[in-house]
């Protein structure tokens, strides 16, 4: 995209660096969990979510930092500098290992025990681990299961517990999006114009803020996600959201464009995102990749980040026509209505799945009750899979 000759040219770089960034949004939360052990699986699968920020940090301050240079050379160099993380990773995957699901689906045992040594403190843990991955690996090398036809047919007509599965990660991955994170980010610049900012040079500054506190608070995230929970990080990230949402909404409105407009406007902006980060961004990400069974983990998990990705293009894409129709203050009032039936959702179809084990959470699903938030006792997924 840095050497394009044309806007063509330009369009197809940034449609297969789209393809790209798919991959890696759907594989990296599935990957992390999968080989991370259970009491820091939280932890480590927010790890993409921290990057995606400091990536989005560092692009508004590279921004602000090449937007002195000419016109025709500056949007190539801010394009360019995207390579050296490209670069970096790519190396990385060669001394990364495979999860050690996938190595039991291949019947390389040898090598998941090996994997799993490097992940877990103890042996006897490592053996634990893999009892319960072969246990609910088992009869799929043989079975129609392991079909892709039959995957895709079970996620289109789903049985029961499949089906909370669905609403839980499919839900919480679209609420994370139409509450309008994205369109606060990126259109953070028309934000702040509309509340009264005016130069260039403060409108980069105050964006510059706003990318620094999504990043700091996606740290908070990491600490706590391990030791409090899931669900009560995403009721204060849902609760903060609507109450910023509808602060911002109100200061666009009725407080002009003076000091105490302004003011408002850049808290209530910066607090969205820093209830974000600290909860829905990085749990959302966490629950997708953990709640699924691992006959249906990868296709089940595309699925939901498609429909991330879906909501996040219709958002960003409407944004301007919506705030030209009802106003900035009236589209982030329809946000804060949205995000207060997140608290909803939250409530009702999201589980707690801390310090549980991939095998213990498909449990939860089986009975209504459990998947509204019951605990599921340890000898639960062995006794599932006797009966399966």
């Amino acid at each position: 995209m840095a050497f394009a000759p044309s806007y063509e040219v330009l369009m197809i770089g940034r449609l297969f660096a789209g393809i790209g960034i798919g991959f890696g949004v759907m594989i990296a939360p599935v990957y992390i969990a999968e080989i991370s052990p259970s009491v820091a699986r939280g932890s480590l699968t927010s790890f993409p979510e921290i990057f995606i920020n400091l990536g989005i940090l560092l692009g508004y301050i590279s921004n602000y930092a090449f937007s002195g240079l000419p016109v025709h050379i500056s949007w190539r160099v801010m394009l360019g500098v995207g390579i050296i993380p490209s670069v970096f990773l790519g190396f990385a995957l060669f001394v990364i290992p495979e999860s050690p699901r996938w190595l039991v689906m291949q019947n390389r045992i040898e090598e998941a025990r090996i994997v799993l040594i490097k992940t877990n403190d103890s042996e006897k843990e490592v053996e634990e681990r893999l009892a319960e991955i072969q246990l609910a690996a088992a009869g799929m090398a043989n079975a129609e299961n392991n079909e892709a036809k039959a995957i895709w047919r079970e996620i289109l007509n789903p049985s029961p517990p499949v089906r909370r599965m669905l609403i839980t990660g499919c839900g919480i991955q679209c609420f994370q999006q139409i509450t309008g994170i994205d369109a606060t980010v990126y259109y953070s610049p028309t934000i702040f114009k509309n509340a009264g900012i005016k130069g260039n040079t403060q409108l980069l500054a105050a964006t510059v803020i706003v990318g620094l506190t999504k990043t700091v608070f996606i740290l908070v995230a990491i600490f706590l996600i391990d030791k409090v929970g899931r669900k009560p990080l995403l009721y204060v990230s849902t609760i903060g959201m609507t109450t910023c949402l509808l602060g911002l909404s109100l200061a666009l409105a009725f407080l002009g464009n003076g000091k105490l407009g302004i003011g408002s406007a850049i808290l209530a902006v910066c607090g969205n995102v820093a209830f974000f980060s600290v909860g829905i961004g990085p749990v959302c990400w966490v629950l997708s990749s953990e709640i699924f069974p691992l006959r249906l983990r990868a296709q089940a998990s595309a699925l939901g980040a498609v429909g991330s990705r879906v909501s996040s293009g219709v958002i960003t894409m409407s944004f301007l026509s919506v705030s030209r129709a009802i106003t900035v203050a009236g589209t982030f009032f329809v946000f804060a209505v949205i995000s207060a039936l997140s608290v909803a959702f939250v409530h009702t179809c999201v589980p707690e799945t801390k310090g549980k084990s991939l095998e213990e959470i498909e449990m939860v699903f089986h009975h209504e009750g459990e998947w509204q938030g019951s605990e599921v006792e340890m000898g639960d997924a062995q006794r599932l899979m006797q009966k399966e």
